[in-house]
């Protein structure tokens, strides 16, 4: 069993970008950095650093069929979404996300920050813009332009300082 896993699951780079940054700052040795589709075999690990791409403000079927699957283990969840910076959306994305994880498990967090979305999410905006809901869909297109640079240092910055209250968590368990 090594000590750390960093899993995840990324469609756009995003959270594959997030995952690498904890991944690099996790202590040792005894770690390894794994994309969840993959075909490669999934070692069992103390620690859990799994994250995801938010789609309807949760994981998606597989994050959450490995999540539920988890037994006796620390879990500590991050994810990527095209929101911009809302603590109440992304407290509900946890919220979301970690209703997989069972019980005797041992939850630790989460992060979560914006990350940029496919054009085709814009051009979606564009054609569903009328008078009636052009105040709302500029405010969405507005978000997916502030969106185009994220992860950006400032979210890799904070991906580095949750890994670190994690361990500071872990070390208090212990």
């Amino acid at each position: 069993m090594i000590e750390y896993l960093v899993l995840y699951q990324s469609e756009s780079g995003n959270t594959k970008k997030i995952a690498a940054t904890i991944f690099s700052h996790l202590p040792g040795t005894s770690k390894d950095l794994i994309d969840i589709t993959t075909d490669k075999t999934i070692p069992e690990a103390k620690v859990y650093f799994i994250g995801f791409c938010v789609h309807r403000g949760s994981c998606s079927m597989a994050v959450s069929d490995f999540l539920s699957g988890l037994s006796g283990k620390q879990i500590a969840l991050f994810g990527t979404c095209g929101m911009g910076d809302s603590p109440e959306y992304y407290s509900a994305i946890e919220y979301s996300a970690n209703a997989w994880i069972e019980s005797d498990n041992d939850y630790l967090g989460a992060f979560i920050c914006q990350g940029k979305m496919p054009h085709r999410v814009r051009q979606k905006y564009e054609a569903l813009r009328t008078d009636k809901n052009a105040s709302q869909i500029n405010l969405c297109i507005r978000n997916f332009d502030a969106a185009l640079t994220h992860p950006d240092s400032l979210d890799l910055e904070h991906a580095k300082v949750f890994v670190e209250k994690i361990l500071r968590k872990i070390k208090a368990e212990d």
